[in-house]
C-alpha cells in the first residue's frame, strides 16, 4: 500500500507565494517520476509540473518563471514552490507518483488534493 500525503494548500492573496509538499510512504523500491496537477470545477485536470527521478522538470506555461517543482529522494517528497500567484491559479492540486515495487510494473498513485485559492 502506497500513500501520496499532501500538504501546504491555503488562501493568498494575489502575488503571493505558497508552497505545497507530498510525501509518499509505503513499501516500495523508490519513487520515479513526480509530479503535481490541478483541477478547477467545469474543467480538465491540467498538468503542472513533473520532476523525473533524475531532477528534470517539466512545465505548464501558465506557470513558468513562477513555479518550481522540487523533490528530496531522502524523504520520497515533492515540492511545488508558487510564487506570483494569480487568482487563475486557483484549484485543487493533486500530486502524483509513479512507484517502482520489487515485483510487477510501477504504478501511478495520486494524492488526496489539496485546494489552493488565491483572492484578488
Amino acid at each position: 500500500q502506497v500513500q501520496l500525503v499532501e500538504s501546504g494548500g491555503g488562501l493568498v492573496q494575489a502575488g503571493g507565494s505558497l508552497r505545497l509538499s507530498c510525501a509518499a510512504s509505503g513499501n516500495f523500491v523508490r519513487v520515479n517520476a513526480m509530479g503535481w496537477y490541478r483541477h478547477t470545477p467545469g474543467k480538465q485536470r491540467e498538468l503542472v509540473a513533473t520532476v523525473t527521478s533524475g531532477g528534470e522538470t517539466n512545465y505548464a506555461d501558465s506557470v513558468k518563471g513562477r513555479f518550481i517543482a522540487s523533490r528530496d529522494d531522502t524523504k520520497n517528497t515533492v515540492y511545488l514552490q508558487m510564487d506570483s500567484l494569480k487568482p487563475e491559479d486557483t484549484a485543487v492540486y493533486y500530486c502524483n507518483a509513479d512507484v517502482k515495487f520489487i515485483f510487477g510494473s510501477p504504478r501511478t498513485y495520486w494524492g488526496q488534493g489539496t485546494q489552493v485559492t488565491v483572492s484578488e
